[in-house]
């Protein structure tokens, strides 16, 4: 390649950044407040993503999951489970103010889906699903449980899913956008497994890592033991049978890991417990 190609492969390239950004419109956000626990990570928002819009989008998709659990007679169906599960939320969602003071007039609503998996989940805006599955192949503890929702709810704090779907706008547009600069029709192929390793499952860890920390905290204010969150995953880590990925291929924190840094953080945020028990 000679300089006067390689001058013009450079400005393509730097065409295409621009009209990257103009595209993507992604700003520099930080969608929470640090905490006690010193989240205050720099988060990139697409003006493609509007916050209202993702979270009207979530609403919608949380009532058709509630109307098809509803027609199989698979929504709250124990009284006793669907009282704990509120009666636990309600008392985390109390203490987002802490992070997120406008998230405490969010439209929350709670439900218990009798499917037999373990996982809970809190959709942009305040929509949060347990499922049964949860509650009776690992029995959490009232603090144990607290944990679970508490990462949860911190995800939609966090904007996590905003964040991931403009991550995902700006790789494809991107990929789209350097194709054309560089006439390569195999820039999409290369650039998605590249994305996926460099990208998409780094960022990942790091929503789980922020999540741990900030529900530790939200139960720690709430009045629930936050070190409970250790035998918490030392029970999901045994539920799994030694069968998850190695964490360099996993979306998520390794076990070990992640029990880990939840014990420095849980003792980060005991004065936290101890002052609301206290109350």
């Amino acid at each position: 390649m000679n300089l006067t190609q390689q001058w013009l492969r450079r400005a393509a390239l730097a065409s295409a950044a621009t009209v990257l950004a103009v595209l993507t419109g992604c700003a520099s956000v930080n969608t929470t407040q640090s905490g006690a626990v010193g989240v205050d990570r720099k988060q990139y928002m697409s003006s493609l993503v509007p916050e209202q819009q993702l979270n009207q989008e979530a609403s919608q998709q949380y009532n058709d999951i509630l109307q098809q659990a509803r027609a199989k007679n698979l929504l709250d169906r124990d009284a006793a489970q669907v009282s704990r599960v509120r009666a636990i939320s309600q008392r985390l969602i109390g203490q987002v103010g802490a992070f997120r003071p406008e998230a405490t007039s969010w439209p929350w609503e709670v439900h218990v889906l009798s499917v037999d998996e373990i996982n809970a989940w809190c959709m942009p805006g305040g929509k949060i699903a347990v499922y049964t599955g949860l509650l009776s192949k690992i029995k959490p503890t009232d603090d144990e449980l607290a944990a679970i929702l508490g990462h949860e709810i911190a995800h939609a704090l966090r904007e996590h899913a905003r964040e991931r779907v403009s991550q995902q706008m700006a790789t494809n547009i991107g990929l789209q956008v350097l194709s054309i600069a560089t006439g390569s029709s195999a820039a999409s192929d290369l650039g998605g497994q590249l994305t996926d390793v460099m990208f998409t499952l780094p960022n990942s860890r790091t929503h789980e890592t922020e999540a741990d920390r900030m529900g530790v905290e939200l139960a720690a204010r709430a009045g629930f033991d936050p070190r409970a969150a250790v035998t918490l995953w030392q029970k999901m880590g045994a539920a799994s049978g030694g069968s998850s990925q190695p964490e360099f291929l996993s979306t998520h924190p390794s076990a070990s890991t992640r029990i880990n840094e939840l014990q420095t953080t849980s003792q980060q945020v005991m004065p936290l417990y101890e002052q609301a028990k206290g109350k």
